[in-house]
Formats: C-alpha cells, sequence, structure tokens
C-alpha cells in the first residue's frame, strides 16, 4: 500500500450537547479514492469540515504529510493542500467566475494596488478549457450559470492548484450523469498524480464503482474500513444501519385507479429559455413524477406551479378557479414547494428549526395578530418529532444540521401547513438509505389521505417507485407520458429523455 498521507487521531467533534465526531481514527493513502459513507447525522460531512477549517476542532488532532493540520478557515486549508467540493452551492453570487476560481488568490494578479482582471479571466478560462468546460466564460457573473455549471466552477476550484488531498461532499447529487462523469475523470486525474480523493456519498453503487477503500461512519463512530473489491452493496447498507436493510421501499401497488378529480391544472406555461407550452392535469390523490436530464426543464416546472418563475405565461390553476401568480397566494391556497437548492430556496439557513417550521404558518397561528412564543415551540416541536428530526432541540441552528435532517425540516414546515398539494423538486437528493425510506413512507401516506404531489427527480428508480404517472421532459417540453405498470422498465423512460 502507498505512503499515508493523512490520518486522523482520536478525532473529536462537540456542537453544544451533540457529540458529533466520536474519536475517529482513519487513515488515508497517496494515490487513491478513499469512500466515506454513513446515514445522515453520522459525522461524515462533520469530519471532513473539520480537515477543511470549515469548523474547528473539539480534540485530537490530523496529521498531514507527516505535519499537524488544524487549518482556521477554508482558504488556510487550501494553503495547505487540502480543498473541498461541497453538496450545496459553494460559490458566491456577484462575482464572476474567474473571481470565484481564484478567490482567496487574487494577489497574483496584482500589480501595486491594481488588479489585472483580463490576466484572472485568462488564466482562468485556459483552465475551464482544460477540463472540457469552455462553454463556461470566466468574465461573467457566477449568478448566471444553472446549478450544475456552478459545481463545474467548484471543480475547477477545488483542483487546479494540484492539492494533496481533495474532498468530494455530496457533489454528485447536484450533476447530471455528463456531469458525474466528468467529475469521476477529474477524480481519477488526482488519483494519477498520487494525491487522495476522500468521496462522500450516498449512492453506494457509485462509491464501489469509483474507490479503492471505504470508511464507514455511524452516529459520528468509526465502524471500520473495507476494500471496495471485496464488498457489495448490501454489505455497506449493513455497516450504516447496524442491521440488515429492507429495500422494498418503494410503493408495491400497481392497480389503483386514478381519481377524476383535478385538484391543479397548468395550461400552456412558458419561460423564456426554460420550458415551453407545459400542459397537465393533477389529479386528488395522485404522485405525479418529471423526469429528464439535465436542463430539460423539469426543475423550472416546480418554480412555476409555486408561483416561483419570472416571466411565466400561460395559467397555473386550481380547482376553485383560483390562479397561482405567486408564492403568497401559492402558500395561502395551500400549495407547498421543496427546492432542490435547499439551502439558498428552502431553507432560512441562518434562522432556527422551530422558525423554519413555523414561517408558511405564522398567519394561522396568530390569535387576532398576536402570536405566542409557546404555540411556536410547540408547533414546531410537534411537527420536527413526527419527521424525526435528529437535532439538539427546536432552537437549534437549521444550518447545523446533516442534508437529510434539513429536508426532514423541509416536510415538516409543508406538513405543519397542512399542505393538498406538495410540489417536490429531488425530494431524496443527498439523502441516506434510511431517510429515504422515511420520505417515500411519507409521500404514499399524504397520498392516501387524498394529497397530490407533483415529485421531480433525477432519480429513475425514484420515477418508476413512486409516481401514479410520469412525465418526461425534453427541451423544455413534455416529450413522453406514461401510467405506472409494473412492465414499465428504465429504457422506457430513458427513450423518451435522449
Amino acid at each position: 500500500m502507498n505512503d499515508i498521507i493523512l490520518k486522523s487521531e482520536k478525532l473529536n467533534k462537540y456542537f453544544g450537547i451533540t457529540h458529533a465526531v466520536k474519536d475517529v481514527s482513519l487513515e488515508f493513502t497517496k494515490g487513491e479514492i478513499h469512500g466515506l459513507i454513513g446515514e445522515n447525522g453520522s459525522g461524515k460531512s462533520t469530519f471532513s469540515s473539520m480537515l477543511c477549517g470549515i469548523y474547528g476542532i473539539s480534540s485530537g488532532r490530523f496529521i498531514l504529510d507527516g505535519k499537524d493540520h488544524k487549518p482556521e478557515n477554508l482558504i488556510e486549508a487550501n494553503r495547505q493542500g487540502v480543498s473541498i467540493i461541497v453538496q450545496e452551492i459553494g460559490t458566491l453570487p456577484g462575482l464572476t467566475v474567474a473571481e470565484n476560481i481564484f478567490l482567496g488568490e487574487e494577489t497574483r494578479f496584482m500589480h501595486g494596488p491594481i488588479k489585472d482582471t483580463a490576466a484572472m479571466n485568462n488564466e482562468a478560462q485556459k483552465l475551464l478549457t482544460s477540463y472540457g468546460f469552455e462553454r463556461i466564460k470566466a468574465s461573467v457573473m457566477i449568478d448566471h450559470y444553472s446549478f450544475e455549471d456552478r459545481k463545474l466552477v467548484e471543480i475547477v476550484k477545488a483542483v487546479y492548484f494540484n492539492p494533496k488531498i481533495v474532498v468530494v461532499d455530496e457533489t454528485t447529487t447536484a450533476l447530471s450523469q455528463s456531469g458525474r462523469e466528468e467529475l469521476f475523470k477529474v477524480m481519477e486525474d488526482i488519483k494519477a498524480k498520487g494525491n487522495t480523493v476522500i468521496f462522500i456519498s450516498h449512492d453506494l453503487q457509485e462509491v464501489l464503482d469509483h474507490t479503492d477503500r471505504i470508511s464507514c461512519l455511524r452516529d459520528g463512530e468509526l465502524v471500520g474500513t473495507v476494500k471496495s473489491s471485496d464488498t457489495n452493496t448490501d454489505d455497506l447498507k449493513r455497516m450504516m444501519v447496524g442491521r440488515e436493510l429492507d429495500n422494498r421501499y418503494y410503493r408495491t401497488d400497481y392497480d389503483e385507479p386514478q381519481q377524476d378529480e383535478v385538484v391543479l391544472s397548468v395550461k400552456n406555461v412558458s419561460v423564456p429559455d426554460e420550458i415551453q407550452n407545459i400542459t397537465f392535469d393533477l389529479h386528488k390523490g395522485e404522485i405525479l413524477g418529471f423526469g429528464g436530464l439535465s436542463e430539460c426543464g423539469m426543475h423550472e416546472i416546480g418554480k412555476s406551479v409555486f408561483g416561483a418563475s419570472y416571466n411565466r405565461t400561460g395559467s397555473v390553476t386550481l380547482q376553485d378557479g383560483s390562479e397561482i401568480h405567486s408564492i403568497p397566494t401559492a402558500i395561502r391556497k395551500n400549495i407547498a414547494y421543496a427546492s432542490k437548492d435547499r439551502d439558498n430556496e428552502s431553507l432560512v439557513t441562518a434562522d432556527t428549526i422551530c422558525e423554519n417550521i413555523c414561517l408558511p404558518s405564522i398567519n394561522d397561528l396568530a390569535h387576532r395578530g398576536i402570536i405566542k412564543n409557546k404555540e411556536l415551540d410547540q408547533f414546531a416541536d410537534k411537527f420536527a418529532k413526527l419527521m424525526s428530526v435528529k437535532m439538539t432541540s427546536i432552537k437549534q441552528d437549521v444550518a447545523e444540521l446533516s442534508g437529510g435532517n434539513k429536508q426532514k425540516v423541509v416536510l415538516a414546515r409543508w406538513l405543519g401547513k397542512d399542505s393538498d398539494i406538495l410540489v417536490l423538486d429531488s425530494p431524496t437528493r443527498g439523502i441516506d438509505v434510511m431517510v429515504k425510506a422515511d420520505i417515500y413512507e411519507l409521500m404514499n401516506e399524504l397520498r392516501q389521505k387524498g394529497k397530490s404531489i407533483i415529485m421531480i427527480s433525477e432519480e429513475i428508480p425514484e420515477l418508476l417507485g413512486m409516481s401514479d404517472r410520469i412525465l418526461i421532459m425534453k427541451d423544455g417540453k413534455i416529450n413522453g407520458e406514461f401510467k405506472r405498470d409494473r412492465s414499465l422498465g428504465e429504457e422506457d423512460l430513458i427513450a423518451r429523455m435522449v
């Protein structure tokens, strides 16, 4: 085995009374891709955040290339040879692509007090082109690019300076299949140069296919490390949850008749450069799935139904004749929306769990204009516990939660509102198998209660397993419709996507 490049020794991290990482001692070798798995809240992202200077270390230490490694921030970690590509957006709005790539390294382009912007843009464009991302322009504001393109920029930012360690933290969940393949090429290139990748993903097959060894954390503790070639997904699931896990968490019904009652009608909805003349009905008690390749327009469907799309034309009409033109109207009419981009569009990360859960129900909880804190606390606590949010209390900042627990807070918010129509965009993105099973069970219960769900998903098994009907998007248009059927397979959907 190659030389050890990084080790942690009895590493611990506390958040108040929560012991997030417990005496974790791990070794990573030069020239390997090392998988790190575990359920949401297992400590894997906290471990990598301490390595990258995002969180401080409570006790224990990292040793990088024979020296103590204790960075105070991301920039310091970069200078010591460690970088990270995170799950959520890691670029800064209001800056160009080049300024994001070279953030913290601007002195490279300074001539006295003057920044040579042309030189910075030229260098950034060369980097983008070298990774095959030449369509992304260095001089353009990062805000103009899609979620996926911004992740590609982050990849360039994380690896251009040839770091010793690159942490890939749930990055693949933000990428299309083609984007994932580009990332895997970069990971292999890092490995070929004798450097190390720490690859964090909930897609266990993906971890098996693209790693040399895999370490598993459970409740903050190291369960063990295995060779990828000597294990399988069932073994990894047992390591994660400590017992056998039933894979049958999708719906098992196939013969339930669709209700005739239409609760929402979308007619000729268009958004410039996004979707064109979209028309469909959503029925009572239906899970209507939307699928397609990246940039097909399906994510804009959710925003349009929720009144969050700019320059939208066409109509979104409820059963009672009301039209949805804005977010306040949608909320008032009991429509819920969970965005793919949790941190920026579904949650107020600077607020507590309580404040996030109560936000859409504030008017409902007020009595003659007066809101009592005790009632807010009781309301939030009820729905946080209903969703089994792993937390210290409802007063904990939502930013401190794992991705899966953040998603539970989003769903708790809309359960509390008792929404009749739920628009769920990528509801299990970056979610571990246990939380995923909980969310599927919840969706099925809501369907059986007569609630209606629009589920937008990039995961074909999820579409097949949970939907009553599936609409496939291509180039901003609906390109196929499928009803729930045992004989329906992945190849049927893919044929309409490409």
